[in-house]
């Protein structure tokens, strides 16, 4: 399996996220923002200098760790899909096959199941463009979308019927659920996983607050588990939010982001997983 993570957990410069990375053996990175920036706003000489300093550290990007998919359901599909089609630039400006996305807020007290046409049309119409460009979609499965407990999820993956549309399981996002990600999820999901999230999450006396892999409810280890025997050998990309955790990024610094890789790297080697 292959490792990477978001350096935007670690600082918003870019030299410092790298250094912090390889410190830990790391040498992909999945890009969502840099110098204040999310991925989707840089432009064309920001994506250049951003390539030259990757290619300085011998890095490479796993994912655009993008936005795309967290507004409202609700909301103008147009200028949207021109915020996609700018992700799938910098997908191939980056030379990475996968973006992240998700499928849209549903409104506050509503049933997910009245805005589903329109997300089945959203999200098949953005695959479509995805197709064109030989880019796999990775949807990821995120509190208050449409797409935030496993069945719905599956049944994204079921209607569009795509292989140009996957899953980025998240397990930690499964608990803010209330879901167990491996005995209630990944049944469902197995099949469409192609990219995968580390984090971990646990539920407190009155919230959920994420923690290093392999301290909370999230399954980790049994996810890992399952993921090797099913001859799984792709990314899994540490986001652990352990100082913050907001809407568009999460935050952990470095001293904590090194924290989260060692207990990535610790579950790893007891499950005699082999990684890069």
């Amino acid at each position: 399996m292959i490792l990477s993570g978001f350096g935007d957990e670690i600082s918003d410069d870019l030299n410092e996220q790298l250094e912090v990375m390889a410190s830990e053996g790391i040498k992909y990175l999945e890009l969502r923002g840099v110098w204040g920036k999310n991925v989707i706003q840089l432009t064309d000489e920001e994506a250049k200098k951003v390539k030259h300093i990757l290619m300085e550290h011998n890095f490479k990007i796993s994912a655009i760790g993008s936005p795309i998919g967290k507004i409202n359901i609700t909301d103008d599909f147009t200028e949207h899909l021109r915020s996609f089609k700018r992700a799938l630039e910098l997908a191939r400006i980056f030379e990475t096959h996968y973006i992240r996305i998700f499928s849209y807020y549903i409104p506050e007290g509503e049933k997910p199941e009245k805005y589903r046409d329109e997300v089945m049309k959203r999200m098949e119409k953005k695959t479509q463009w995805a197709e064109r460009e030989d880019i796999i979609l990775v949807h990821e499965n995120e509190r208050g979308i449409y797409g935030d407990i496993p069945e719905r999820c599956r049944d994204i993956f079921a209607t569009i019927d795509s292989p140009y549309l996957r899953a980025n399981f998240d397990p930690a996002n499964f608990v803010f659920e209330d879901v167990k990600p491996y005995q209630d999820a990944f049944p469902l999901l197995e099949e469409f996983t192609s990219y995968v999230h580390i984090k971990d999450a646990r539920h407190t006396q009155d919230k959920v607050v994420c923690v290093p892999a392999g301290e909370g409810e999230s399954e980790v280890k049994e996810v890992l588990k399952a993921l090797r025997d099913n001859g799984y050998h792709g990314f899994l990309s540490l986001e652990p939010h352990l100082a913050e955790a907001g809407q568009y990024k999460g935050f952990s610094g470095p001293d904590k982001f090194r924290k989260a890789t060692r207990a990535l790297k610790k579950i790893l080697d007891e499950l005699n997983i082999e990684y890069s």
